[in-house]
């Protein structure tokens, strides 16, 4: 495992930003974090940084302890903070300049083809830049960085949405070769998109785990009946899960093929029945009542 957390945990005087989080993410993969403002996501990656040092548990990253190590740590880790600060006087062509002399592992080349790739004008000084080019400009530093681990927070925040598929395609090509991305986002649509896998955190602590290629393969079942009938066969049990049944409407879950569900349904007094892929949309709203919805966005 290239990052391995124990019972990671952070308090401040009478809160608890981070709560016993085990988890472990693997060489080559995206890893997802997924939660509203406030959850502990951005706790979770400065401990991996060694920015801030846990209350309890331990963590490492490419076999360095995040704490004393932390140097290390971040030799191998290239990071996005959620609000990255450039200087101010230095157009888009210096600061990449600047980056790359500071740290070897960013290549200039591949700098500026990030920031083509994203539409970004060099030639403006930061301080003229927009929030949204301000991020761009940190994308294609960070992004362009060689480092087994990359970590994203809220990498897409204030861009168009034409930049943010370009940078979930950036995102996936860095995967491709080799590196592990920890991708922390408020867009349900991006996590599932593009992560491998995914992590609910909710009020400081890790509530659940979430394999996406599994999650492709569920599916809701929301039928409609004319009459009566009886519970989930017991040769069905290991298909489907009853999420809900009232009279006359009963809702199924499904995480495997559909196809033996399928010939039980047809046996049913049918009325309507839609089917559906579960989505991440579903699983967030098990362990988050969303208190608001927007375009896929988890606001908190």
């Amino acid at each position: 495992m290239l990052v391995e957390t124990t019972d990671l945990t952070k308090r401040y005087r009478g809160f608890t930003a981070l709560d016993r989080c085990s988890l472990a993410v693997r060489e080559g993969e995206i890893f997802g974090l997924l939660g509203p403002n406030g959850a502990g996501k951005t706790t979770l990656l400065r401990l991996l940084l060694g920015l801030i040092r846990p209350t309890a548990g331990a963590a490492r990253v490419a076999g360095f302890e995040c704490t004393m190590e932390s140097l290390a740590v971040r030799a191998h880790t290239a990071y996005l903070p959620g609000e990255a600060r450039l200087f101010r006087r230095m157009n888009g062509t210096q600061t990449l300049d600047f980056f790359s002399r500071l740290r070897p592992a960013c290549r200039r080349d591949r700098a500026a083809e990030v920031a083509r790739r994203l539409d970004l004008d060099c030639s403006r000084q930061v301080a003229r830049m927009s929030t949204g080019m301000r991020q761009k400009l940190a994308l294609a530093v960070v992004l362009a960085t060689e480092a087994p681990l990359t970590i994203l927070d809220e990498p897409t925040a204030n861009l168009d949405p034409t930049a943010r598929a370009e940078v979930l395609a950036l995102v996936r090509e860095a995967r491709a070769a080799g590196r592990t991305v920890i991708f922390s986002s408020h867009v349900l649509s991006e996590v599932e998109e593009t992560c491998d896998r995914v992590a609910i955190v909710r009020s400081g602590r890790l509530v659940h785990e979430q394999c996406i290629a599994a999650l492709r393969r569920s599916h809701r079942i929301t039928a409609r009946l004319a009459g009566a009938w009886d519970a989930v066969p017991a040769h069905l049990e290991a298909h489907a899960t009853l999420v809900a049944r009232e009279e006359g409407r009963v809702v199924i879950e499904s995480g495997e093929s559909l196809a033996p569900l399928l010939g039980w349904l047809a046996t049913l007094p049918l009325d309507e029945v839609q089917i559906e892929p579960v989505g991440l949309g579903g699983v967030y709203d098990r362990f988050h009542k969303a208190s608001g919805w927007q375009a896929g966005e988890v606001t908190g």
